[in-house]
C-alpha cells in the first residue's frame, strides 16, 4: 500500500483531534454529576449551581484551559429523547401574513382564495403556493393581486411594493419576499423569547419555506408554560368593558331564548324570578333547584360583580361561546350593545356553594366596534419589566410611547368620570380589568396585576419586550421527553451498543482468526472517530442515532468480510499471501463491490436525511458519517495491520481451523429451483397486499394521521382495555390504549380536536387526561403529572403531537422517499453495470423486500407484544433496508460481471450460479453481522425503538433471500437470447 506512513499520520492526527473533543464531553458530565449531587431532588438547586460556576475554569489542559460554558458549548450534544425536553414545531400562521398585508381586504375573490387554500392544502405544498393557485382559478382574470383592494394598498405601495399596474405574476414575487420577511420577523421575535427565558442550548431554525419554525429546549420541563411563551402572539389590548348590570338584561334573555332549544319541554319548569340577580341571589336555588332548566345559568359556577357576568367551568367556555355567537341570541343585545365581544379571563381558583375549590374562568363583555379593533394596543409599549405591586404580588410594569401615553391618560380619563373598568387583553384573555380610582393616568406608565405567579411574569414581561408575533404561531407538532426516560435510553442504548460490539468482535475472531482482530482494531478506531466528527461539527446526538451507530458496527466489518473473503479465494487459487492481499485490495479485487456496495447505502442515508424530520434525521446523518468512518478504517487501517503481519510472520490464512473449509466447493443451482421461488415469494406478496389494501391495512401512526400521544406511567399494573374505554368517554371520541413494555405502562393515542391548533386546545387535552386519569394518580397534582422533573417515575412520561398539516406533509415525504430511493439505485446501478437488466433484478428484490415487511406488519400488528406503527421511524427502517439489500445483490453481481468478463466456461445460467456459489460465504456473513447487532438492539435497545428494529431485522432477512432468489434469476430471465448466446459463444470457445 502506497503512502502508508501519510495515512497512519492522518490516523493517529484523527485520533488525538476524536479524543480532544470528546474529552469535552467527559468533563462536563463529570460536572453535572457533581451539581446533581449537590442538589439532591431539587432541579431548580442544580440549575443554579450550574449558572453559578459557568464562568469558572473547569478543564485544565496545561497549555489552555476553559470554564464550565465553554466547556458545555463543546460536549457532544444528545437530542431530546436522551436529554429530555421539548421539541415544537410552530406554523407562522401565512393565511394571517397575507390578511396583515392586504389590510383585512374584504374582497370576495381574496376570501374565498383564502378558504380554497386552507381546505386544500396537501402534503408538501405551501399555503403561499396554494393560494396563488387559487386566488388564479377563483379571479378567471378578472380580478388582480395588484388590485387597490387587495395588495396595491397603502402600505404596500412604493419603492420594493405593489403598483397598480403589476401583472400576477410581477405582484406574486414582492407578496411572496414580504410574507418572507415576516416569517423572519417571528423567528427573530421567538429567538429573543428562547433566550430571556433561560434554557441551555436551546436551538431555532427556520425550515426551509414552509412558514415553519423548529425549536428544540433541552431540558425544559413545564410543558403547558413553554407552550404559552412559545405559542402567544403576544398582541396586548385594551378594551372597555361592559358592568353586569349594563348587559344582565341580555344574559337573561338569552338563558330565556336558549330553553326553547336546549332544554326539553317535558324538563322546563317556570323560573318565579326573571333577573340576573335573582337568579345568582341564591346559589343553591338557582344550580340545584332549577338545574336542567337554564342553559347557561345552569353553566354559572359563581356570581360575578364589576365587569365580570359570572364564572364558569373551563370545559363549559366552548359552549358558552357558541350560544353567544348564535344569530338568534346576538339579536337580542342592546343597540349600543351589538359589537360587544365576549371574551373569558385566564383560570383562576374559586369555591362552589359545597365550599369545595374548583378551576373557574370569568366572562367579560368588551365594548367593540365595527372593525373589531380595541381602544388602545399593545404596540405603543416600550418597555415592561416583571415587579411586584403594593401589596406584594407579582406584577408587570409598562413604559408606553408618548402617542401610547396621551391616549392612556384618555381612556383612563374616561373610565374615571363613568365609573367603568379597563380590561388587559393579552391573546385574547383577560388578565385583569382594573377601575380607575384616582382619575387619569398621564405619564404612560401602568401596571398589569391579576393572579399571578413569578414565573408567568417574568414571561409576559418576556413576550412584551421581545414583541408581538407578526401572525399566530399554531404548534402543529410537539414531543416532551421526561429526563427519566431519556436516561433510560442511554442506557439501553449503551447496552445494546457493547453487547452489539462484543457480539461483532467475537464473531470476527471466530471465523477470521488473527485477520478478524484485526478488523476489531480498525471497529474500534471506528467508533472514535465516528463519535469525534458528532463531537466536533456539533451534531445532535438521538437515540435512533443511537441504532445507526450500532448498525455501524455490523457495516464496518462489511468490507473487512469482503476483502478477507476475496483473499481467502486468491490464496486457494496458489498465490502468496502478499499477491493474494494486493489482489484483495485492488479495484479488480473486493474493492469495486466495496465501492458499489456503499453508494447505495449513501444514496439511501441521503435520501433519509434530506426528507426525514427531528430524531429520524440524526439516524441518517449517523449513518452517513459511519459509512465514511467505515470505509476509512476497513481499507486503510486494518491494511496497514496486515502488511506489518505479511513483513513479518506472514502466517494469515484469514480462516480457522474450524471456519477454513466453510461454504468451499459449495454447488447449488439456485437458477433451478427459480419457479419455486417465484411462486413462493408471488404468494407472500399477493397475502401481503390483500392484507394491506383489504383486509388489517396498516396501523398509520399518528405521524402519517396526524393526532396526540402519551406515554404514562401509573403507580401499578392496569388493564388497557378499561383505560381506553374511560378515555373514550371523557373525550368523546375513540382513545387507544396499548400496553407499552411493562403491565404499568401505557401508549395512549388521541385525535381529539388535532385539527384545531392553539395553546388553549393542548392544555384542554392535557386537563381532560388528568381528570380521566386522576383516581389512579389520587396524591398527584396536575403540573406533576403532565411536567417532566428530575426522578419521575409516574404520569406522562412523554408526549407528542403532530397536527392535521404536517402529518399530510410527513406522508407526502416518505411516499416520495422510497420512491426516490428506488429509482436513484436503479439508475446507478444500470451506469455501473451498463446493463438495465441488473438494475430490474435488483429493484424487484428491494420492492419484494418493501412489500413483504409491510405484509408482516399488516397481518401482526394486531397481535404483536410491540408496537408496529407506520411513521417516521418505520419508513427509515425500510430505507435501511433498501440500502442493505442492495448489499448483497451488488456482491453476486459484481461476481456475475467478473465471470462475464474472464474466461469462465459453461452456459449464463452455470455463470450465475457459480456467481452465487463462490460468493456464498460474503453474502451470508454480511447478513449474519447485521442480524447479530439488530437482534442485540432488539432485545436490548430499549421499547421505543423495538417496531423500528424488528422492521430492520425482517427485511435483513428478506432481503438476503431475494439477493439469492429473486434479484439473480430477474436477471437471467430479462437478459435477451442474443446476449446470452454472445456470452457463451466467447466463453465456450475450444
Amino acid at each position: 500500500m502506497q503512502n502508508k506512513g501519510l495515512i497512519k499520520f492522518f490516523a493517529i492526527l484523527f485520533a488525538l483531534v476524536s479524543i480532544y473533543q470528546l474529552s469535552f464531553t467527559f468533563v462536563a458530565n463529570n460536572v453535572k454529576g457533581e451539581a446533581k449531587a449537590f442538589a439532591g431532588d431539587n432541579p431548580d438547586k442544580e440549575l443554579k449551581y450550574l449558572d453559578s460556576i459557568g464562568k469558572e475554569k473547569v478543564f485544565d489542559l496545561g497549555f489552555t484551559d476553559f470554564t464550565y460554558n465553554e466547556v458545555k458549548n463543546k460536549q457532544l450534544n444528545k437530542g431530546l429523547d436522551l436529554e429530555g425536553g421539548i421539541n415544537v414545531i410552530l406554523q407562522i400562521s401565512i393565511k394571517d401574513v397575507l390578511k396583515g398585508l392586504a389590510n383585512n381586504s374584504k374582497n370576495p375573490v381574496f376570501n374565498k382564495s383564502l378558504a380554497d387554500a386552507t381546505a386544500n392544502l396537501e402534503g408538501n405544498k405551501t399555503y403561499l403556493n396554494k393560494f396563488f393557485e387559487a386566488f388564479e382559478a377563483n379571479s378567471n382574470g378578472t380580478t388582480k393581486l395588484a388590485s387597490p383592494d387587495i395588495f396595491a394598498n397603502r402600505s404596500l405601495q412604493g419603492e420594493g411594493g405593489i403598483d397598480f399596474q403589476m401583472t400576477d405574476a410581477q405582484a406574486q414575487k414582492v407578496i411572496k419576499r414580504k410574507v418572507d420577511e415576516s416569517v423572519e420577523s417571528a423567528y427573530k421575535v421567538l429567538r429573543e423569547r428562547i433566550d430571556k427565558f433561560g434554557v441551555t442550548q436551546p436551538n431555532i431554525q427556520k425550515l426551509g419555506e414552509t412558514g415553519r419554525i423548529l425549536v428544540e429546549l433541552p431540558g425544559a420541563k413545564d410543558v403547558d408554560r413553554i407552550k404559552k411563551l412559545l405559542g402567544g402572539k403576544a398582541q396586548l389590548e385594551f378594551w372597555e368593558t361592559f358592568k353586569i348590570e349594563e348587559i344582565g338584561n341580555f344574559l337573561v334573555a338569552s338563558n330565556e331564548a336558549l330553553k326553547k332549544t336546549e332544554v326539553k319541554k317535558t324538563e322546563t319548569k317556570t323560573v318565579a324570578k326573571d333577573s340576573l340577580n335573582a337568579l345568582l341571589t341564591d346559589a343553591k336555588d338557582s344550580v340545584d333547584t332549577k338545574k336542567g332548566n337554564n342553559p347557561l345559568f345552569d353553566k354559572m359556577i359563581g356570581q360575578g360583580g364589576g365587569p365580570v357576568l359570572g364564572y364558569f367551568a373551563p370545559k363549559d367556555t366552548a359552549t358558552v361561546n357558541a350560544y353567544f355567537k348564535r344569530a338568534d341570541i346576538r339579536i337580542l343585545l342592546g343597540a349600543d350593545q351589538h359589537n360587544a365581544k365576549f371574551v373569558w379571563s385566564k383560570p383562576t381558583t374559586l369555591k362552589d356553594a359545597k365550599g369545595k375549590e374548583v378551576e373557574a374562568v370569568e366572562l367579560y363583555a368588551l365594548k367593540g366596534n365595527r372593525d373589531n379593533v380595541p381602544a388602545m394596543s399593545g404596540g405603543v409599549v416600550t418597555d415592561a419589566k416583571d415587579t411586584f405591586d403594593q401589596l406584594g404580588k407579582p406584577a408587570v410594569s409598562m413604559q408606553m410611547n408618548s402617542q401610547g401615553a396621551k391616549v392612556w391618560e384618555e381612556l383612563t380619563g374616561r373610565a374615571f368620570n363613568q365609573k367603568g373598568y379597563i380590561a388587559i387583553v393579552l391573546d385574547d384573555i383577560v388578565y385583569s380589568a382594573p377601575g380607575v380610582t384616582s382619575g387619569p393616568i398621564a405619564g404612560g406608565r401602568s401596571e398589569i396585576t391579576g393572579s399571578f405567579d413569578v414565573a408567568e411574569t417574568k414571561d409576559l414581561a418576556n413576550v412584551l419586550n421581545a414583541g408581538k408575533l407578526p401572525a399566530s404561531a399554531d404548534i402543529i407538532q410537539s414531543t416532551v421527553v421526561g429526563p427519566s426516560l431519556g436516561q433510560a435510553a442511554i442506557d439501553a442504548g449503551t447496552i445494546s451498543s457493547v453487547i452489539g460490539f462484543l457480539l461483532v468482535c467475537l464473531w470476527m475472531v471466530f471465523y477470521y482468526g488473527k485477520a478478524g482482530w484485526y478488523a476489531n482494531l480498525a471497529l474500534l478506531l471506528n467508533l472514535l472517530f465516528l463519535f469525534g466528527i458528532m463531537a466536533s461539527f456539533g451534531f445532535v446526538l438521538t437515540l435512533p442515532g443511537i441504532a445507526g451507530i450500532v448498525l455501524t458496527l455490523g457495516t464496518a466489518v462489511d468490507a473487512n468480510i469482503i476483502i478477507f473473503e476475496r483473499a481467502k479465494e486468491e490464496l486457494r487459487e496458489g498465490k502468496s499471501l502478499s499477491e493474494a492481499v494486493v489482489t484483495s485490495y485492488g479495484w479488480h479485487g473486493a474493492m469495486r463491490s466495496i465501492i458499489d456496495a456503499n453508494v447505495t447505502h449513501v444514496l439511501t442515508g441521503a435520501i433519509l436525511f434530506i426528507f426525514g424530520t427531528g430524531p429520524i434525521k440524526g439516524f441518517a446523518l449517523t449513518l452517513l458519517i459511519g459509512i465514511v468512518t467505515s470505509l476509512f478504517t476497513s481499507i486503510f487501517i486494518a491494511r496497514i495491520f496486515i502488511d506489518r503481519n505479511i513483513a513479518g510472520k506472514a502466517d494469515l490464512t484469514f480462516s480457522t481451523n474450524i471456519t477454513k473449509n466453510w461454504f468451499t466447493n459449495f454447488h447449488f443451482d439456485f437458477i433451478k429451483i427459480k419457479k419455486f421461488t417465484y411462486i413462493f415469494s408471488s404468494i407472500v406478496v399477493v397475502v401481503s397486499l390483500v392484507s394491506i389494501f383489504f383486509v388489517n391495512g396498516l396501523d398509520e401512526g399518528v405521524d402519517f394521521v396526524g393526532g396526540r400521544t402519551f406515554q404514562v406511567k401509573f403507580e401499578k399494573p392496569i388493564d388497557a382495555t378499561v383505560i381506553s374505554d374511560e378515555l373514550s368517554a371523557a373525550f368523546g371520541t375513540p382513545v387507544e390504549a396499548k400496553v407499552l413494555g411493562d403491565d404499568d405502562q401505557l401508549k395512549i393515542t388521541t385525535k381529539y380536536k388535532i385539527k384545531e391548533d392553539g395553546v388553549a386546545i393542548d392544555e384542554e387535552v392535557n386537563q381532560k387526561l388528568y381528570q380521566a386519569l386522576q383516581k389512579y394518580y389520587p396524591n398527584t397534582t396536575y403540573d406533576k403529572f403532565i411536567n417532566s422533573y428530575d426522578g419521575k417515575k409516574v404520569g406522562v412520561l412523554q408526549a407528542s403531537k403532530v397536527g392535521a398539516s404536517i402529518s399530510e406533509d410527513i406522508k407526502t415525504n416518505s411516499y416520495w422517499a422510497v420512491l426516490g430511493a428506488m429509482a436513484v439505485i436503479f439508475l446507478y446501478l444500470m451506469i455501473s453495470f451498463r446493463k438495465w437488466q441488473y438494475s430490474l433484478g435488483a429493484i424487484a428484490a428491494v420492492a419484494h423486500d418493501v412489500i413483504f415487511v409491510l405484509g408482516i406488519y399488516s397481518l401482526c400488528y394486531k397481535f404483536m407484544p410491540f408496537h408496529m406503527e407506520m411513521d417516521q421511524h418505520f419508513i427509515a427502517a425500510i430505507l435501511t433496508v433498501i440500502g442493505y439489500s442492495m448489499n448483497d445483490t451488488v456482491i453476486v453481481f459484481d461476481r456475475i460481471r467478473e465471470f462475464i468478463i474472464g474466461n469462465r466456461k459453461g452456459s449464463f445460467e452455470d455463470i450465475v450460479n457459480a456467481s452465487i456459489n463462490t460468493t456464498l460465504s460474503r453474502t451470508l456473513n454480511t447478513s449474519l453481522m447485521m442480524i447479530i447487532v439488530l437482534l442485540t438492539m432488539f432485545i436490548f435497545g430499549g421499547e421505543s425503538i423495538r417496531g423500528f428494529i424488528f422492521a430492520m431485522l425482517i427485511g435483513i432477512v428478506v432481503g438476503t433471500y431475494s439477493s439469492l432468489f429473486i434479484a439473480t434469476p430477474v436477471l437471467v430471465d430479462t437478459i435477451s437470447k442474443d446476449d446470452k448466446h454472445t456470452i457463451e459463444e466467447k466463453h465456450n470457445k475450444a
